[in-house]
C-alpha cells in the first residue's frame, strides 16, 4: 500500500484547513489567493469586498461548488482572464455551499455562475464551462 502524497495546503477548499493535503498544486479549483486581483468572498463581507468594490473597480464573481466539474473547468480560465486585464476587474470567488444564501439572493440556478459587477450593479452574466475568448467578450462587452 503507497502512501498518498501531501502538499502544503493551498487549495481553498471549504473547510480546508490542513497544514498538507492531497489536494496537488495543479488542482484547476485552486485560489490563488497571493493575487490581489482574485480572492475569496463570502456571505459576511460581500457588500463590502465585491458590491462597494464595484465602484471602484469592476468585481468578477465566480459561484462554484467543490463538487462541480464544470466549475473546475473554468478556474483556470478565470485566472487568467483576471491577470490578462492587468487589474482593471479582479476575480472574487464564492463556494455556494458555504453561502447559500448568496446563490439564492442572485436567484443562481446551475454552476458555475459568473456575474459582473461594476458601479454596485450586476452587468451581466453566464452559467457553464466557457473558453477564454467568450470570457474576455463578455467582460468587455458588459463594460463597454
Amino acid at each position: 500500500m503507497t502512501a498518498k502524497p501531501s502538499y502544503p495546503c493551498h487549495c481553498a477548499r471549504r473547510g480546508c484547513r490542513d497544514s498538507f493535503c492531497a489536494v496537488p498544486p495543479s488542482a484547476s479549483f485552486r485560489v490563488k489567493m497571493s493575487s490581489s486581483l482574485i480572492f475569496s468572498a463570502t456571505e459576511d463581507d460581500f457588500l463590502q469586498s465585491v458590491i462597494e468594490a464595484s465602484h471602484i473597480q469592476p468585481v468578477l464573481v465566480d459561484f462554484w461548488a467543490d463538487w462541480c466539474a464544470p466549475c473546475h473547468a473554468l478556474a483556470p480560465v478565470l485566472e487568467k482572464v483576471a491577470h490578462a486585464f492587468a487589474g482593471a476587474v479582479r476575480l472574487a470567488k464564492v463556494e455556494v455551499d458555504d453561502n447559500m444564501r448568496l446563490a439564492g439572493r442572485y436567484s443562481l440556478k446551475g454552476f458555475p455562475t459568473v456575474i459582473l459587477f461594476s458601479r454596485g450593479e450586476e452587468r451581466g452574466r453566464f452559467s457553464g464551462a466557457q473558453p477564454e475568448q467568450f470570457v474576455r467578450s463578455f467582460i468587455e462587452g458588459c463594460l463597454a
